[in-house]
């Protein structure tokens, strides 16, 4: 029996409170945003129907912290969010319905990993979940055995307060053993900045991380990034950025989470993924590994067992290598398609098609228990 390590899972505080912001407005405010550019359809309350065109009735604008409208948008209640425009109460199911107090400890995400036969899960960062390094450490002393985290440093506050930022990685990562770091560069462009990450100012901030000898989750973000229109422009200038980073700081393992914006190469029988995708990517340094998390984009395409995909699981093979993909599924937001099992067996049994049972090992959990466990 293979040791099943999920790479991509979540544990938050109630998103009623601060969510560990100093002031809960601006919480509410991230919130606001991210839910509002999400994918997931709007429904109106009253009815159940379907939005066919949200842009008039859009809790946001555009993804910008400014951008939110002064309405009366919020979570509810089972995973809902809620708001009103001209008397038209509106839902987005952005959870699955149970996840009922709009929060998931630790607790839960133990028992259904528990259920599906999960050994250990990586806790991951995106601050409309809440910040706060404190709470996932808690999370993970709940069930050192089972859970790790990741540590997360407001982006956006890093080039201005940068001995402060290194201060919080360097407390989360030596003092409270969480054993990465989160980095999401367009909660950069949320605050009206340059996504330059990847400039000499943000060097020192860098090397710290370096000498941390730590992993970096890079989460890229496709709404806002270098004024191009076209999606795979974009999703290939950062695949291009993260390659050049990588040469400047040669011994930081870099894990591309989610994987490759896959629901912009769905065709009518799986997917087509460019070649200037594969071409973009830092594919021959060792050192990137790519998420996989096929069910959390494409879950409300395909039903499962999600076999349209088999065809790109064997050609992901065959182009990173099984050694650097690792099986992820975004828990407890991926159970609005899939169960918590569902997600494994999609890979773990029907994956047997097109690899074999050792690329399977290492995709569902070796690859991820070899990078957290030669940590220092």
């Amino acid at each position: 029996m293979i040791s099943v390590y999920d790479g991509h899972a979540y544990c938050f505080p109630s998103l009623h409170g601060s969510g560990g912001f100093e002031e809960k407005e601006v919480f509410e405010k991230h919130q606001q945003v991210a839910i509002s550019q999400h994918f997931q359809p709007v429904w109106t309350d009253h009815d159940r129907a379907l939005v066919p065109d949200v842009s008039k009735i859009s809790p946001a604008d555009k993804w910008n912290i400014d951008s939110v409208k002064d309405i009366d948008f919020g979570p509810t209640h089972r995973g809902r969010y809620e708001w009103s425009y001209q008397g038209v109460r509106y839902v987005k199911q952005y959870m699955p319905p149970s996840v009922t107090n709009m929060s998931y400890d630790a607790d839960d995400l133990v028992a259904e990993m528990d259920y599906a036969g999960v050994d250990r899960a990586l806790l991951h960062r995106t601050p409309y979940l809440g910040l706060g390094n404190k709470y996932i450490y808690d999370c993970v002393q709940r069930f050192p055995d089972r859970l790790q985290g990741l540590a997360h440093v407001p982006e956006w506050q890093i080039a201005d307060k940068i001995d402060d930022s290194i201060k919080m990685l360097e407390f989360a990562i030596s003092e409270l053993g969480l054993k990465g770091l989160q980095f999401l560069p367009d909660h950069m462009t949320l605050y009206n900045k340059a996504e330059d990450w990847d400039s000499n100012k943000f060097d020192p901030f860098w090397r710290s991380l370096e000498k941390l000898n730590v992993p970096l989750f890079i989460t890229p973000g496709y709404t806002s990034l270098a004024g191009k229109s076209d999606l795979v422009e974009n999703l290939n200038y950062q695949l291009q950025k993260v390659g050049n980073w990588m040469k400047k700081y040669p011994s930081i393992k870099v894990i591309w989470t989610h994987g490759l914006a896959w629901r912009l190469f769905i065709d009518r029988d799986g997917l087509s993924i460019p070649s200037s995708v594969y071409k973009a990517a830092p594919l021959d340094n060792p050192n990137f590994y790519l998420q996989l998390l096929f069910p959390i984009f494409l879950g409300g395409v395909w039903d499962f067992p999600m076999k349209p995909v088999l065809p790109t699981l064997k050609e992901l093979n065959e182009r990173v290598g099984a050694d650097r993909l690792i099986w992820g599924t975004d828990m407890p937001m991926v159970m609005r398609y899939y169960t918590y099992k569902q997600c494994l067996d999609q890979i773990k049994e029907y994956g047997k098609e097109v690899l074999s049972e050792k690329e399977i090992e290492m995709i569902c959990g070796g690859n991820m228990y070899e990078i957290m466990d030669s940590i220092n």
